[in-house]
């Protein structure tokens, strides 16, 4: 990869204008309710911004109580278009949208690949959309801000805990988990099983999370070992899926948000 991973899904999942863009993400931040400190960590949806931006802007919110205190964001989101074994750095410097390029922290990056279940893979972030489209709302809740994002494909709740602990940092550490959740049932039986996965998720219990209930079911266990293990509470921000937003009822995909502070 270049120097630069530039955007590769805007005006697909968001528009590429970046006077609109910029207008869109900040009125979805307006119009979220702060309820709680600011966060360590949050869990946001993935899907266009017609579907899942207001439930993502209810978690993004949250953040700008801490501006100025959050230096570094970790992003990690599955893959949903070249697979791979582990989790998975990239070699750019700068990661692109329409409203500017966001430096890569790469002393952190770097050290991460001594872990044998991380790798340099360009080719996965390359149209990976579950991390770009976290990044518009992080360069609006946010100031200045370096960014390490990992893609994770088949890799353990260990795993990716492992990885979290490494870069864990203090308050000038977000952490950021991307996934949505089930995937294409009816409206009632969506609402049933997504219950269920936020249920687990407020008790920390990632092993009552299966891989039909969360696209980033890895993440999100290993932020939720990690989450117990730093006595974090968790707070849910938003359950709602896409037949609450801009689509029908026959086939949904649900989509929750989140936080993460600490007690």
């Amino acid at each position: 990869m270049s120097g630069i991973r530039p955007a590769a899904v805007a005006d697909m999942f968001y528009t590429g204008n970046p006077t609109q863009l910029r207008a869109e993400v900040q009125s979805m931040l307006a119009h979220a309710r702060v309820t709680a400190p600011v966060p360590k960590a949050i869990i946001v949806p993935h899907a266009g911004y017609i579907y899942s931006g207001p439930i993502a802007a209810s978690a993004f919110a949250q953040l700008i109580a801490g501006k100025d205190k959050i230096h570094r964001v970790v992003l990690l989101g599955p893959c949903h278009r070249v697979p791979l074994s582990g989790l998975a750095t990239s070699s750019a410097d700068f990661f692109e949208t329409p409203l500017g390029a966001i430096p890569i922290d790469r002393e952190l990056s770097d050290r991460l690949l001594q872990f044998p279940q991380v790798q340099e893979f360009d080719l996965t972030h390359a149209q990976e959309h579950s991390l770009e489209v976290q990044l518009p709302f992080l360069q609006q809740a946010l100031d200045e801000f370096t960014l390490l994002p990992l893609v994770v494909g088949d890799a353990s709740s260990t795993d990716v805990h492992e990885v979290l602990e490494a870069i864990w940092g203090g308050n000038e550490t977000l952490i950021v988990i991307s996934s949505d959740l089930s995937h294409y049932h009816d409206y009632h039986t969506a609402q049933q099983m997504d219950a269920a996965t936020c249920q687990a998720i407020e008790n920390l219990d990632g092993k009552q999370i299966h891989y039909d209930q969360a696209c980033g079911r890895n993440p999100v266990m290993g932020l939720l070992l990690s989450a117990r293990k730093h006595n974090l509470e968790v707070t849910t921000l938003d359950l709602r899926n896409s037949g609450d937003t801009a689509g029908s009822k026959d086939q949904v995909v649900g989509y929750g948000a989140w936080a993460f502070v600490q007690q």
